[in-house]
C-alpha cells in the first residue's frame, strides 16, 4: 500500500468515523473509573485524586454508556462549568416519559411531546461522602421549565421496587466507591477518595 493510500484512508477514517483516537477519551474515562473502584477496595490506602476531563466523560456519555441508557434519551453531554457547576443535556423522547406521568392540566408534560433538548444547569455540592444538587435552571427545547418537569423525567427513568418514586433531585445522595467529594472545575472532575 502506497503512503498517498494510507493517508487516504486515514482521512476517510477522521471524516466518517470521529477520528482516529475519537475512542481513546472513552478508554481514559474507563480506566480511571476502574482506578477509582480499586482504589475503593483498599481500605488502607492513602487519599487519591483522579482527574477527569470534560471530553473523558462525553467521549463515554457517547461511545459507551449508550447502552446503560433507555432508547428513548440519546446524545447525552455534560458541561463541567467551575465552581461546582455543571450543565447536563439530552434528547429526550416526552411522549414515553408522557405515558408515565399524570397528564392532569398541572402536568407540563401533557402539553410537550416528541424528542426535545432537556437541559439542566445547576450546582453539586460533595463532601462528606454525600451530594446535593441545587439546580438553577431547566430548558426543554430551549425554553425555561419549572423544575419539577425535570424532577418528572428523572422520576419516569429511574423508578425501581427498591425506589418507587425514582431518584429525588432534591434530596442528598450517597457517593459510590469511598468518593468523600467531586470538585468541579472549569472542564474537569476530580475524584476525591
Amino acid at each position: 500500500m502506497t503512503i498517498k493510500m494510507s493517508l487516504a484512508i486515514a482521512a476517510f477514517g477522521v471524516v466518517v468515523g470521529g477520528g482516529v483516537d475519537a475512542q481513546a477519551p472513552a478508554d481514559r474515562f474507563t480506566q480511571k473509573v476502574v482506578q477509582v473502584l480499586v482504589h475503593a477496595e483498599d481500605e488502607e490506602a492513602a487519599p487519591r485524586r483522579t482527574t477527569f476531563t470534560e471530553s473523558e466523560v462525553n467521549s463515554y456519555l457517547s461511545l459507551g454508556a449508550t447502552e446503560h441508557l433507555p432508547p428513548s434519551v440519546t446524545r447525552p453531554t455534560v458541561a463541567l462549568l467551575g465552581a461546582g457547576r455543571l450543565s447536563a443535556a439530552a434528547i429526550v423522547d416526552l411522549d414515553v416519559v408522557r405515558g408515565g406521568s399524570s397528564g392532569g392540566w398541572f402536568d407540563p408534560l401533557a402539553y410537550l411531546s416528541g424528542r426535545l433538548p432537556v437541559v439542566a444547569i445547576g450546582t453539586i455540592d460533595t463532601r462528606g461522602g454525600l451530594a446535593r444538587l441545587q439546580l438553577e435552571r431547566t430548558e426543554v427545547g430551549g425554553v425555561a421549565m419549572p423544575p419539577m418537569l425535570l424532577q418528572e423525567i428523572v422520576s419516569f427513568y429511574t423508578r425501581s421496587d427498591e425506589a418507587p418514586r425514582g431518584v429525588r433531585l432534591d434530596e442528598p445522595f450517597a457517593l459510590p466507591a469511598r468518593i468523600d467529594r467531586i470538585e468541579i472545575a472549569r472542564g474537569q472532575a476530580v475524584v476525591v477518595q
